[in-house]
């Protein structure tokens, strides 16, 4: 029905003599490119008769030397490298002898495949083992066996790998002293097995230990130091850590230690910043998430002069007078990031000292910190270098703070507001302040509509205006569906929270309330390494985020 039918019935004589020619010269043209790939085509026999010993067939690619073809391959993505592995057996080779990354599921099930695996892939510098939590993983005779057959190894990521002992540890420390990036995860492996590591790895360079199970026993626990790593260790990530604290030792004694990240680690770490933070240490990136850590410990950072990038996320015992410490004696801070969590311990009083000290401020993100006008005035005037602004979350940005930060900060390229009660008229100062300004990004403000967005597109066609409304309309969506009940937790949940003991300095006092906000560690927070994400253009990885 409504279909031609042409395609089912007899064509007339004379288009069938045109149609026979038609094909005659489609055979013609076949049977020529046939020659070409090396396969004739017959017309009487719709079949392909491949070459064989005394055909002759030109393999134009035994030309290319294999290094050649090797460089060629590593421009290729896994897919077309496992595709090409099979056009034959010279590919097959040199696809496995070029291929120096390898990410392997590490279940148990591995174990009698590693020699055929390694045997083929003979050139591997960077592993990746990991294990399904549902599974068994390999044990130490399979760490044991990949370690023998990977000797030039350079690079090593343990996840899941719960059945590696420190016998394992001991064997890869052993093999492959020439590690410069260890990073583990879940697995349960102890004290000494890390220590084992760091004697036998001189070259280690990068260490990031996350969830390791084997230390949470505080009794029998050693301590882990540098050993032969001493010197080149240059970076140190602790996240999710019970007993975190027996790496002190490990990051005091890395006298050339550039970055060091501690992220929701259990514990008191104020004793551990004073013996790290010394005047003579290399320190010029820290990160501080859900410590608990407070002034002291910012005091004892302050003595790290060549910092230049500080993250301080979500600890409470922070308040204005560590980070006025770290401002008035941090003279090269290039980035700092702020997260109050909503307690107001951080606000006008740190930020003025900012603006006084930190001339060389290139970027800023303020989170659940509620600055005045006089303040981000300090800031607009004072730190001409700032390129990238976060505002978010904040109850005190509004259209006269905005319209500041449009006028005074000549250098700003790109600017984060999330949260904030900031209306059309203070978006409407960017198209004519902020010269050098390449995107903005609004996201759950309210008062702040598409037509405005319009409006600066069409104002300043160059710049990009990323407006994010769909998000604040959805949320009172399902407010308004909520029940009574709900929302009277909630209200009860956020009072608890955001009003901490005015005396929580202490070390009681603030061991409780760390141990309450603790209990709220496993919510996300408004913006998670927002200018990350925020660089990348409109590749959105968190919806809870700037990007």
């Amino acid at each position: 029905m409504g279909q031609s039918s042409s395609s089912h019935s007899l064509s007339p004589a004379g288009s069938t003599h045109n149609h026979q020619r038609s094909i005659t010269r489609s055979f013609t043209s076949s049977s020529a490119r046939s020659e070409i790939l090396g396969f004739r085509y017959s017309k009487e026999e719709a079949s392909f008769d491949f070459p064989d010993a005394t055909t002759s067939f030109i393999d134009y690619t035994s030309e290319i030397p294999d290094d050649c073809l090797a460089v060629v391959f590593k421009f290729l993505g896994a897919g077309d490298r496992k595709r090409c592995s099979l056009v034959s057996r010279r590919w097959l080779l040199v696809e496995g002898q070029s291929r120096n990354r390898l990410a392997i599921d590490a279940n148990s099930g591995l174990i009698p495949f590693i020699p055929s695996i390694f045997s083929r892939f003979d050139s591997v510098t960077k592993l990746s083992l990991r294990c399904d939590r549902r599974s068994v993983s390999i044990d130490d005779n399979g760490l044991i066996m990949i370690s023998l057959r990977c000797l030039n190894l350079t690079r090593l990521k343990l996840r899941g790998c719960r059945e590696i002992t420190d016998v394992g540890m001991a064997a890869l420390a052993e093999n492959c002293k020439g590690l410069k990036k260890f990073s583990c995860g879940s697995c349960m492996f102890g004290a000494k097995g890390m220590n084992a590591l760091l004697d036998k790895c001189s070259s280690l360079e990068e260490l990031s230990v996350k969830r390791l199970r084997g230390i949470n026993d505080g009794v029998t626990a050693e301590p882990i130091g540098p050993g032969a790593a001493a010197k080149s260790l240059k970076t140190v990530c602790l996240k999710e850590l019970y007993n975190g604290q027996f790496f002190g030792p490990l990051i005091s004694g890395a006298k050339n230690l550039k970055t060091l990240k501690l992220l929701r680690c259990l514990g008191d770490w104020d004793s551990l910043m004073e013996m790290i933070a010394v005047p003579e240490n290399s320190l010029v990136e820290v990160h501080l998430e859900r410590l608990q850590v407070s002034d002291i410990g910012l005091s004892a950072l302050s003595n790290c002069s060549k910092l230049e990038i500080l993250h301080i996320v979500k600890t409470p015992d922070c308040t204005n007078v560590g980070v006025i410490s770290i401002a008035s004696q941090c003279k090269y801070l290039r980035k700092l990031h702020i997260d109050g969590w909503k307690t107001n311990r951080i606000g006008n009083e740190a930020l003025i000292a900012i603006a006084k000290n930190s001339a060389n401020l290139q970027e800023l993100v303020l989170i659940g910190v509620n600055p005045s006008s006089i303040s981000l005035e300090a800031i607009a005037t004072n730190c001409q270098k700032l390129e990238r602004l976060a505002l978010c979350g904040s109850e005190t940005i509004a259209d006269t703070e905005i319209s500041c930060i449009a006028s005074k900060c000549v250098a700003l390229k790109k600017l984060c507001i999330k949260g904030c009660p900031v209306s059309d008229e203070g978006i409407e100062a960017f198209a004519w302040g902020c010269p050098n300004l390449v995107k903005i990004k609004v996201k759950k403000c309210r008062n702040v509509t598409y037509e405005v967005g319009d409006w600066l597109r069409a104002r300043r066609g160059s710049l990009v205006v990323n407006l994010d409304v769909c998000a604040v309309e959805a949320e009172a969506m399902d407010a308004s569906a909520s029940d009574n009940g709900v929302q009277e937790d909630m209200e009860i949940t956020h009072v608890a929270v955001a009003q901490p003991h005015p005396l929580a300095t202490s070390n009681s006092v603030r061991g409780s309330i760390f141990k309450t906000r603790f209990g709220l560690f496993g919510a996300r927070g408004i913006v998670t390494s927002t200018f990350r994400r925020f660089s990348n253009g409109n590749t959105n990885t968190s919806s809870n985020g700037c990007s």
